[in-house]
């Protein structure tokens, strides 16, 4: 697919759908050998941070972020006269940025705090959809998949969730859990 844009190669992709029934989604890094004045380049030099960028039927979808409304109105400016149209979908108005969800930051930092085998079994349960509703495995296919035996599997698996789970929720009570608390 990247072979058919001009002056682009492929750098990196993995595969993000998790869903075998749908149709299948990728998130491509590409290097983009593009001239001036190309949609990324507008946007960074605009110091808008490009969150996910899609091409499809000819035109760009994207979500991006800004620190100021006005830096959002010259960068909507500035595409509408060098690209044509730019249609705003929508806003959200948020008090700080921090890392974009869709950039794989979180993904990145939780396999960097899970030992290989937390994420070898727990890779493997997602992929064989023991979360899934109804499940797509058990406990003993995993355990076989894994060539391990049940009970090791079961510890593994309980660690690594404990894990995640300490890393989402050890920043403190978020906003809406004080309210609750009141």
């Amino acid at each position: 697919m990247v072979d058919a844009i001009d002056r682009a190669e492929l750098f990196y992709h993995e595969r993000v759908s998790v869903d075998a029934s749908e149709k299948p989604t990728y998130r491509l890094t590409i290097v983009a050998h593009e001239p001036y004045p190309f949609l990324l380049g507008v946007l960074l030099r605009g110091r808008a941070i490009p969150n996910r960028l899609k091409l499809y039927d000819g035109r760009f979808d994207g979500v991006i972020t800004v620190k100021e409304w006005d830096d959002f109105r010259t960068l909507a400016d500035q595409i509408d006269e060098r690209f044509g149209k730019f249609e705003l979908q929508s806003v959200n108005q948020v008090e700080t940025t921090g890392e974009p969800l869709g950039s794989g930051q979180l993904g990145r930092v939780l396999r960097n705090e899970l030992s290989q085998e937390q994420l070898s079994v727990l890779r493997t349960a997602h992929s064989m959809g023991y979360f899934d509703v109804p499940r797509g495995a058990t406990a003993d296919d995993l355990a076989t998949e894994l060539d391990i035996a049940q009970s090791t599997l079961s510890e593994r698996l309980r660690l690594a969730e404990k894990q995640l789970f300490e890393l989402v929720f050890s920043g403190g009570p978020s906003p809406s859990a004080e309210a609750d608390a009141e």
